[in-house]
């Protein structure tokens, strides 16, 4: 008598965490689809539509003005602490925005990650997409301060695109990891939002790095986002904010440091991923 023999098919990507670039080329129409459905479903239910890119910094700008420069006193030296302050928010709001799409990205996307076969790790990568937009618009926003207060940057703005490009891979790291996490612990959908807001109040959006003491300085820019919020200001103000370099090696080397272990660590787990989905 013949017995038949049960045999398993595990649909697996091709490589390993180098052939993350290549997915993406692969599936770039996938991806462009994914993008532009996600920005579409970010607006088209608001009142206000993208106008809600524009409120949010310009209300968060008023209202940390009031609290660290009114009320607590903090000196800005000779930069309108209006402009300081919506000069970290740029890159914070993209990085906000980011870790919070790309986080809940897998299982907004349950049908589709159980239903056919794609690069997993084009479902978190084109929600990080969604905060460029905000970051794109909430850009104009700061031209027109700019022009307000008289604050035109020099030579140094031809660098925000790489401080740009540090603060992508810091939301990739952080968004592969976080997306990977609320698979297996879904848990992590309430803990993102808390972190998110912890770490707002950590990183120098409100103030200055340099109110951070001397001797804590470095330990200060182990938070990514330091250097990319301390590099735009740099890059924006003209100089008038002081780079410090110890600070942006640091967070530039944690940063890829993230991304790499982000990619590691998702690739490792997506296997599972339509099982406990």
């Amino acid at each position: 008598m013949l017995k038949s023999q049960k045999k398993e098919y595990v649909i697996s990507p091709e490589g390993g965490t180098d052939s993350f670039w290549g997915d993406l080329w692969r599936y770039r129409e996938l991806f462009t689809f994914l993008t532009w459905r996600d920005i579409l479903a970010r607006y088209k239910q608001t009142t206000i539509g993208i106008a809600w890119c524009l409120v949010r910094p310009l209300v968060t700008m008023v209202a940390f003005t009031l609290v660290f420069s009114r009320l607590a006193g903090l000196s800005s030296g000779d930069i309108p602490y209006p402009i300081l302050v919506f000069a970290a928010l740029l890159p914070w709001q993209f990085f906000s925005a980011a870790i919070s799409e790309s986080s809940n990205s897998l299982i907004n996307n349950s049908q589709l990650v159980t239903k056919v076969y794609l690069p997993r790790l084009i479902v978190p990568a084109s929600s990080i997409v969604v905060g460029l937009v905000d970051f794109l618009v909430s850009f104009g926003l700061y031209v027109v301060l700019m022009l307000f207060y008289r604050s035109i940057p020099d030579w140094r703005i031809l660098t925000l695109p790489l401080f740009l490009l540090m603060g992508i891979a810091a939301s990739l790291g952080v968004g592969f990891w976080l997306s990977a996490l609320v698979v297996k612990y879904r848990d992590f959908r309430h803990i993102v939002p808390f972190l998110v807001q912890v770490f707002l109040y950590v990183s120098p959006v409100g103030f200055r790095s340099e109110v951070v003491p001397g001797g804590w300085r470095l330990f200060y820019s182990m938070n990514p986002m330091v250097g990319v919020i301390d590099g735009f200001r740099w890059a924006l103000l003209g100089g008038k904010t002081p780079l410090y370099l110890p600070g942006i090696c640091l967070s530039l080397v944690l940063t890829l440091l993230v991304l790499w272990s982000g990619l590691r660590y998702f690739r490792r787990t997506e296997q599972i991923f339509a099982d406990v989905i």
